[in-house]
């Protein structure tokens, strides 16, 4: 499995990249993998507000439907509407294909979330 440095990661194998006072979110290679060909993606509504660890945006493969959770808490200033037309983005390379981007309401939430060497100490956990 792919591991992107630089990004900071969640045991629900979201990542996130951050940028100033804003962050994107996406879904982590192993996830991608493990979810098969992705069909479907429901993006939440630019404005929402989202609260680290409640769902953010929904996924459906050829295998299962899965949630996302929000790995910290902001307001979504964007979701990837490339997303809608072609889902299967987040097959072909998961972290060029981010699902929103939010604005960081507690930048300590960061602090719960794993770096990329750590990340990768628990994927070799999870085998």
């Amino acid at each position: 499995m792919k591991v992107e440095k630089g990004l900071l990661y969640t045991k629900d194998h979201e990542w996130v990249k951050v940028e100033g006072e804003e962050a994107y979110i996406g879904l982590a290679d192993y996830a991608q993998h493990n979810l098969g060909d992705i069909v479907y993606v429901e993006l939440p509504d630019v404005g929402d507000e989202v609260e680290a660890e409640e769902e953010l945006a929904s996924v459906e493969s050829v295998k299962a439907a899965a949630e996302i959770f929000a790995p910290i808490s902001g307001e979504v200033v964007e979701a990837n509407e490339d997303l809608d037309d072609d889902p299967a983005l987040l097959n072909a390379d998961p972290y060029a294909n981010w699902i929103v981007k939010v604005s960081i309401k507690d930048k300590a939430e960061l602090d719960g979330l794993m770096d990329d060497k750590a990340y990768e100490e628990f994927l070799a956990e999870e085998a």
